[in-house]
């Protein structure tokens, strides 16, 4: 089958353009198609639903605390990933191993177990309120479920991996002599990781924290198990006004905003990657 002039065999692209379009285009255009129609009335087009969203200083709070969720976890997850990527690359090959089972274990394992586990952590009984208790830190067990700590910190362990394998994949390919080179010149460690290390190493930062921040303001179950009803974030408006209040037009208001949201952040990363290789 020979390729057209373009370069794109469309025999073969052609079907995968089709399930693109069906299963997830065509949705996307459905949902916002009613996210303009009247709650009272289903049969009247309105924009009522967007006012009455973008008004309420409330909704507004809830996309703000949104994207400091996501953009907080991104954070925890860059300061805790460099130097466990650094001590990956550092290790022997045998270690190496035994280190991606470890990064990659959390992925196997369902994140309704993860969530429920760090429950047990986080409770006033869990093992780090009884370490607590037992060093004579506090007189009291700490509040750490339902709080905007213990969510980011569940997060965290949670979408570590994602940040990990791009940054491991980009640091392992730098290569070892320009490394060398700038403590060979007289750069300290530190200096040779900010100057070198770092620069080098951000594209595969930037494709991390696309993956976790893209996940971590998603993440429903999550945020409703340790989150519980005192933390709200956009997908749990998507699911109180969906199934509970049953105001469809509403909850797609909510949802193309989630999308616009994720979307604005990727591309903002997406922005910074291609300025980056430009340089």
């Amino acid at each position: 089958m020979a390729p057209r002039r373009d370069g794109v065999e469309w025999p073969l692209a052609g079907p995968l353009g089709l399930a693109y379009t069906a299963f997830f285009a065509a949705p996307l255009l459905l949902l916002f198609a009613i996210s303009f129609y009247d709650d009272s009335d289903l049969t009247r087009i309105t924009g009522s639903q967007w006012v009455k969203f973008f008004s309420d200083p409330f909704y507004l709070s809830v996309i703000g605390r949104t994207l400091q969720l996501g953009a907080v976890t991104v954070l925890a997850t860059t300061v805790l990933s460099f130097p466990l990527a650094l001590v990956f690359c550092a290790s022997r090959p045998s270690v190496q191993k035994l280190l991606l089972l470890i990064i990659i274990m959390p992925l196997l394992t369902s994140v309704v177990v993860r969530t429920f586990a760090w429950i047990v952590i986080l409770a006033r009984e869990g093992v780090i309120n009884q370490a607590i208790l037992t060093l004579g830190l506090s007189a009291t067990p700490l509040p750490l479920l339902q709080t905007e700590f213990g969510l980011v910190l569940a997060l965290t362990q949670i979408e570590m991996p994602l940040m990990l394998l791009p940054l491991i994949t980009v640091m392992r390919a730098i290569d070892p002599n320009v490394v060398d080179a700038s403590r060979a010149l007289g750069a300290s460690r530190w200096r040779t990781f900010f100057q070198v290390i770092l620069p080098l190493s951000l594209p595969g930062w930037v494709a991390g924290a696309t993956l976790v921040f893209a996940s971590s303001v998603t993440a429903f179950i999550s945020q409703s198990v340790i989150g519980g009803g005192r933390l709200v974030f956009l997908p749990s408006v998507i699911w109180q006004q969906s199934m509970v209040v049953y105001n469809w037009p509403f909850a797609a208001v909510a949802a193309v905003t989630l999308l616009v949201t994720v979307l604005t952040g990727i591309c903002l990363l997406a922005a910074l990657s291609v300025r980056l290789a430009g340089r």
